[in-house]
């Protein structure tokens, strides 16, 4: 703020405070600021406070944690740490797991992974082709992408070097289902069955494809392929969705002739193994061939036809195969349609352009590789996983125990193939792979390829350990499981003798002589000398030789014979029920009344006290 002038001061009149110049207003007219050291001291002594407060708290804390954490028989103090977020163990809902070294697998040094790794890396186009990081909750979500691009500059040239490219970038982990010590293996394979292009009289099934009318949640039409599980629909109307038709409304024509037919074939049993291996190739009359694939489903639960004909009886299970279930149905087609139609899943189609040498393609896009390619379980797996099968299959005939040793590629899937350590084995095309395949299904071991990114024990190692296990003392008066009494079973045994023992005796037995109380034990009556047991335990022994048995009376005299009146004065009968409700008095005594309808409670009634009157007084103001 300016320093203001003085006023001019004229000889004759003195000061003149017209002319006086005014002040100009350049800052606060407040008072004037402290000082900034004051205001600096001030802010570093109220930090310094605070720190002190803090660092006093947190010694607080770190005393009583020491305390809690020596009472549990540590022996080393509790040291107060940052404690940063710790990844999840690696887990598989529903199964067992162990690290294992390459020696102890046993098959692995003799087994050529070349074939395997010519899978791996078709599985690594669609892998390296995603942009955007994978929303699946599977465990190992994104990390074969480190792999895969290792697998670009892989030196395969031998089975040596191939076998160290998956030794440097994978570790084996042994699983299994949780209390199971092995996995399952079936088989499956690409059939080749005789079609054609229109219906004739030989061919007469059509394969359809998918309807316009068929929706599942979470997909659109345009969709190129859909889940093979999961809730289907059918529209009706505009807004009406109904389950789809099962597999005996479409052999019955319920979506027939709507264009939908890609090919027809001669029979359904044709049809119903094409549509449990997912994919068939059409030979057609001119010799060429039209390879459909799998594209949706009808929403029902496959029941396999193999397990209806073994709980029927009709086929031993060790017998059980698929040319053993094409046999059958063969030689009964009018039970094979019974059967057949047990299983209510109907899948539909579409046509892939691929050559008659190229493989059939798998749920992943790519094409399988027979012996090295197998479906797995894609609710816990990731397409694109090494898998390491031990077993001992029959696939040079039914009964030999070939060893198979391979590294196999999960490239497809499959309704049927559920759990941990359940595998479907792809063996390829022809009848011949058709019958290797259909008499697999036998237990195995798997030990699956983890990238190097995800370290079971290294993330088990960070996880905290669960509290200490309660003493035997803690154990006995806190049990886990409720104890059953045993005393009330036994008494809800020994009730039923007791009923029987207070039935009377007939009346036969009654009325003749003391002597003949067991006279009707001698009866043939078995019902009345079951009952007379539990009573003659009761009652004293009597000697055999005062006992003088006398012959059964017949019938006619037992119903001559009165019922004593002792015997009815035992049995206390029911009362008569009365012929019409009893009518009250019309005017009940006051005692009577209280008795039929209880006095109904007396609530205290809230009073509400006014004000005291105030004394009256002779003032009054003009207005009153």
């Amino acid at each position: 703020m300016a320093t203001p002038r003085a006023c001019l001061t004229s000889p004759t009149s003195g000061p003149l405070p017209a002319i006086c110049p005014r002040a100009i207003r350049t800052g606060s007219w407040l008072a004037p600021a402290p000082a900034n050291k004051l205001r600096r001291h001030a802010a570093l002594a109220a930090c310094a406070s605070a720190c002190v407060v803090t660092l006093l708290a947190g010694a607080a804390d770190a005393r009583s944690l020491n305390h809690k954490y020596k009472s549990r028989g540590h022996s080393e103090a509790y040291v107060p740490r940052y404690n940063p977020v710790r990844e999840s163990p690696f887990e598989f809902p529903g199964s067992q797991y162990m690290p294992v070294p390459w020696s102890e697998i046993a098959g692995w040094s003799e087994d050529d992974p070349r074939e395997a790794f010519a899978a791996f890396q078709a599985s690594c186009r669609p892998i390296s082709a995603q942009r955007k990081p994978s929303t699946d909750s599977k465990t190992l979500g994104d990390s074969l992408r480190d792999a895969c691009a290792a697998a670009k500059s892989a030196d395969v040239s031998d089975a040596a070097k191939t076998r160290v490219f998956f030794e440097t970038n994978f570790r084996p982990v042994r699983i299994s289902r949780l209390g199971e010590p092995e996995g399952f293996v079936t088989g499956y394979y690409e059939p080749i069955v005789d079609g054609s292009k229109t219906k004739t009289d030989v061919y007469t099934v059509p394969v359809y494809r998918r309807p316009s009318n068929l929706f599942v949640r979470g997909y659109s039409q345009a969709s190129p392929s859909l889940p093979n599980s999961g809730d289907v629909f059918r529209k009706i109307g505009r807004r009406k969705l109904v389950p789809y038709y099962d597999r005996a409304q479409i052999e019955d024509g319920a979506i027939a002739g709507r264009g939908l037919e890609i090919a027809w074939l001669k029979s359904q049993t044709d049809l119903l193994f094409s549509q449990i291996q997912g994919s068939a190739r059409v030979r057609m009359e001119d010799g060429s061939f039209v390879r459909i694939n799998y594209d949706s489903h009808n929403g029902y639960r496959y029941t396999p036809v193999g397990r209806v004909l073994i709980d029927r009886g009709i086929i031993p299970r060790e017998q059980m195969s698929m040319q053993r279930i094409r046999q059958y149905f063969e030689e009964n087609p009018d039970a094979a349609n019974e059967v057949r139609r047990q299983n209510k899943a109907f899948v539909f189609f579409r046509e892939v352009q691929l050559s008659e040498k190229d493989e059939a393609v798998g749920a992943q896009g790519v094409p399988l590789t027979p012996g090295r390619s197998i479906a797995v379980d894609k609710a816990l797996h990731v397409y694109g996983t090494p898998f390491f099968v031990e077993g001992e299959l029959p696939i040079e005939t039914e009964i030999s125990k070939t060893p198979f040793r391979r590294l196999m590629v999960a490239q497809d899937t499959g309704s049927a193939i559920v759990g941990p350590a359940r595998a479907d084995l792809y063996f390829g095309a022809g009848t011949e792979m058709g019958r290797i395949a259909g008499r697999i299904k036998h237990p195995a071991k798997f030990v699956m390829l983890v990238p190097n990114s995800l370290d079971p024990s290294a993330r088990g190692h960070n996880m905290p350990l669960p509290d200490i296990r309660p003493s035997a003392k803690i154990a006995k008066l806190f049990p886990q499981t409720p104890v059953t009494e045993p005393a009330k079973v036994e008494v809800a045994k020994a009730e039923p003798p007791k009923t029987e023992a207070v039935k009377p005796e007939p009346p036969k037995a009654e009325t003749a002589k003391p002597e003949t109380a067991k006279a009707p034990a001698a009866t043939p009556e078995k019902p009345a000398a079951a009952k007379t047991e539990p009573v003659s335990e009761a009652k004293p022994a009597i000697p055999a030789a005062t006992t003088v048995p006398l012959p059964a009376p017949k019938p006619a005299e037992i119903a001559a014979i009165a019922v004593p009146a002792a015997a009815v004065a035992a049995i206390p009968m029911p009362e008569a029920r009365p012929t019409s409700a009893p009518q009250l008095a019309k005017n009940p005594p006051p005692e009577a009344k209280q008795e039929a309808k209880p006095q109904r409670a007396k609530y205290k009634r809230r009073v509400h006290r006014r004000a005291p009157a105030q004394p009256s007084s002779f003032f009054r103001f003009p207005w009153q």
